[in-house]
């Protein structure tokens, strides 16, 4: 008896349900969106904490959360706006807050910003030792009114002229750096998902400075003078402190190698060119490092709300010195603190909101350098 195996329209496969899961459809979907950003870099998110404009539905659930917060007797789940950079290749005068560590102040409230807006999970992270791509018409040209050091120009083809990419396609071609026309997908491509209105420079890793001969070269100073940064994150503020440092007469800058800024595209832009004449440096462990500088001769001043000395009092400013930074949000940390000499803080008049922390150390080097100009 043939049974039902020769029957027309039989069933050929299992009857077995179909396995749960999306057989990797969902993974398939994300594949080239890059990584998920974490909540801090989410505009969406409560904890928000980046330097561009703070969306108000943003802004309603931090609020909500402070309320709830208050009323249960605990620290409130939100971010700092202003306290991480969100922008790509976009300068400016203004930096991010510091935190009353920092400067002396008492909190600060975040500094809108704008710029180019990356799309979320495609942000471009380039390593330390590729070249990094400044993209944006503003930024580019003023990259190149700065000398930022670049090794090539990118321009969408088809771009719409106007003065801005006339000024940057002439000045790149009179400091020789080969301009290379591409389609606006590659240049997309290139830059993750970053808005670059159709232009970008590419520019080298930052030569840095070896620590010792830094600290070898100041000491044949007439006056010795360093800056350290300690966990400072923003490169904009990087740029202002090396743009501070160069005017005020420092020898020199050294910054830790984990997490803290480095000298990128938009360091170099800020600092208006400063970080070509100001030595750079950066070190392993910034505790040794300052240890090392007291142990050469140096006097370790670092800026703190708390401080036990009043900037105008610092009778050591005409002496061998390191003056130390703290990062925008907690200030020095703790064994930074306990490795500083002493401990300085700037006298303000009213009760008003933190000095940003470039601000705050262009404040204390000015400082400086008006009691060496006396004295020495």
């Amino acid at each position: 008896m043939a049974g039902n195996s020769q029957r027309r329209g039989r069933r050929l496969t299992s009857k077995a349900s179909a396995p749960k899961g999306s057989g990797g459809k969902n993974k398939d979907s994300l594949a080239g969106r890059g990584r998920t950003l974490p909540a801090d870099e989410r505009p969406w998110h409560k904890g928000y904490s980046g330097t561009e404009k703070l969306p108000q539905r943003t802004a309603w659930k931090q609020d909500k959360e402070r309320r709830a917060a208050a009323e249960e007797g605990r620290a409130p789940k939100i971010g700092q706006p202003g306290t991480k950079d969100t922008t790509w290749g976009r300068g400016g005068g203004r930096g991010v807050p510091a935190g009353r560590g920092a400067t002396g102040g008492r909190g600060g409230k975040p500094t809108a910003r704008s710029g180019p807006r990356v799309t979320p999970g495609r942000k471009s992270n380039p390593s330390k030792d590729t070249p990094e791509l400044l993209v944006g018409r503003n930024p580019v040209l003023e990259a190149l009114r700065a000398q930022v050091p670049a090794t090539a120009l990118y321009t969408a083809q088809g771009i719409d002229m106007d003065d801005r990419i006339n000024e940057i396609i002439r000045t790149a071609a009179d400091r020789g750096i080969a301009n290379l026309e591409i389609s606006r997908a590659e240049l997309d491509r290139m830059t993750g998902g970053v808005l670059h209105q159709g232009v970008g420079l590419q520019v080298p890793p930052f030569a840095y400075q070896p620590f010792e001969d830094m600290v070898a070269a100041s000491l044949e100073q007439q006056a010795p003078l360093l800056v350290a940064l300690d966990g400072v994150t923003d490169p904009r503020n990087l740029g202002a402190v090396i743009r501070s440092a160069a005017a005020f007469g420092a020898q020199g800058v050294f910054v830790p190698e984990r997490r803290a800024a480095g000298i990128t595209a938009t360091a170099w832009r800020t600092s208006a060119g400063a970080a070509a004449r100001v030595p750079v440096a950066q070190v392993t462990n910034l505790t040794r490092s300052l240890k090392a500088c007291r142990d050469a001769g140096f006097m370790v001043v670092g800026l703190d709300a708390d401080g036990d000395t009043d900037l105008y009092d610092l009778e050591a400013a005409v002496g061998p010195l390191v003056v130390v930074v703290g990062s925008e949000g907690r200030g020095l940390s703790r064994l930074v603190g306990e490795t500083c000499d002493l401990t300085v803080s700037i006298p303000m008049i009213s009760e008003v909101e933190s000095l940003n922390a470039s601000v705050a150390a262009a404040v204390a080097l000015a400082e400086v350098a008006r009691r060496r100009s006396v004295e020495l």
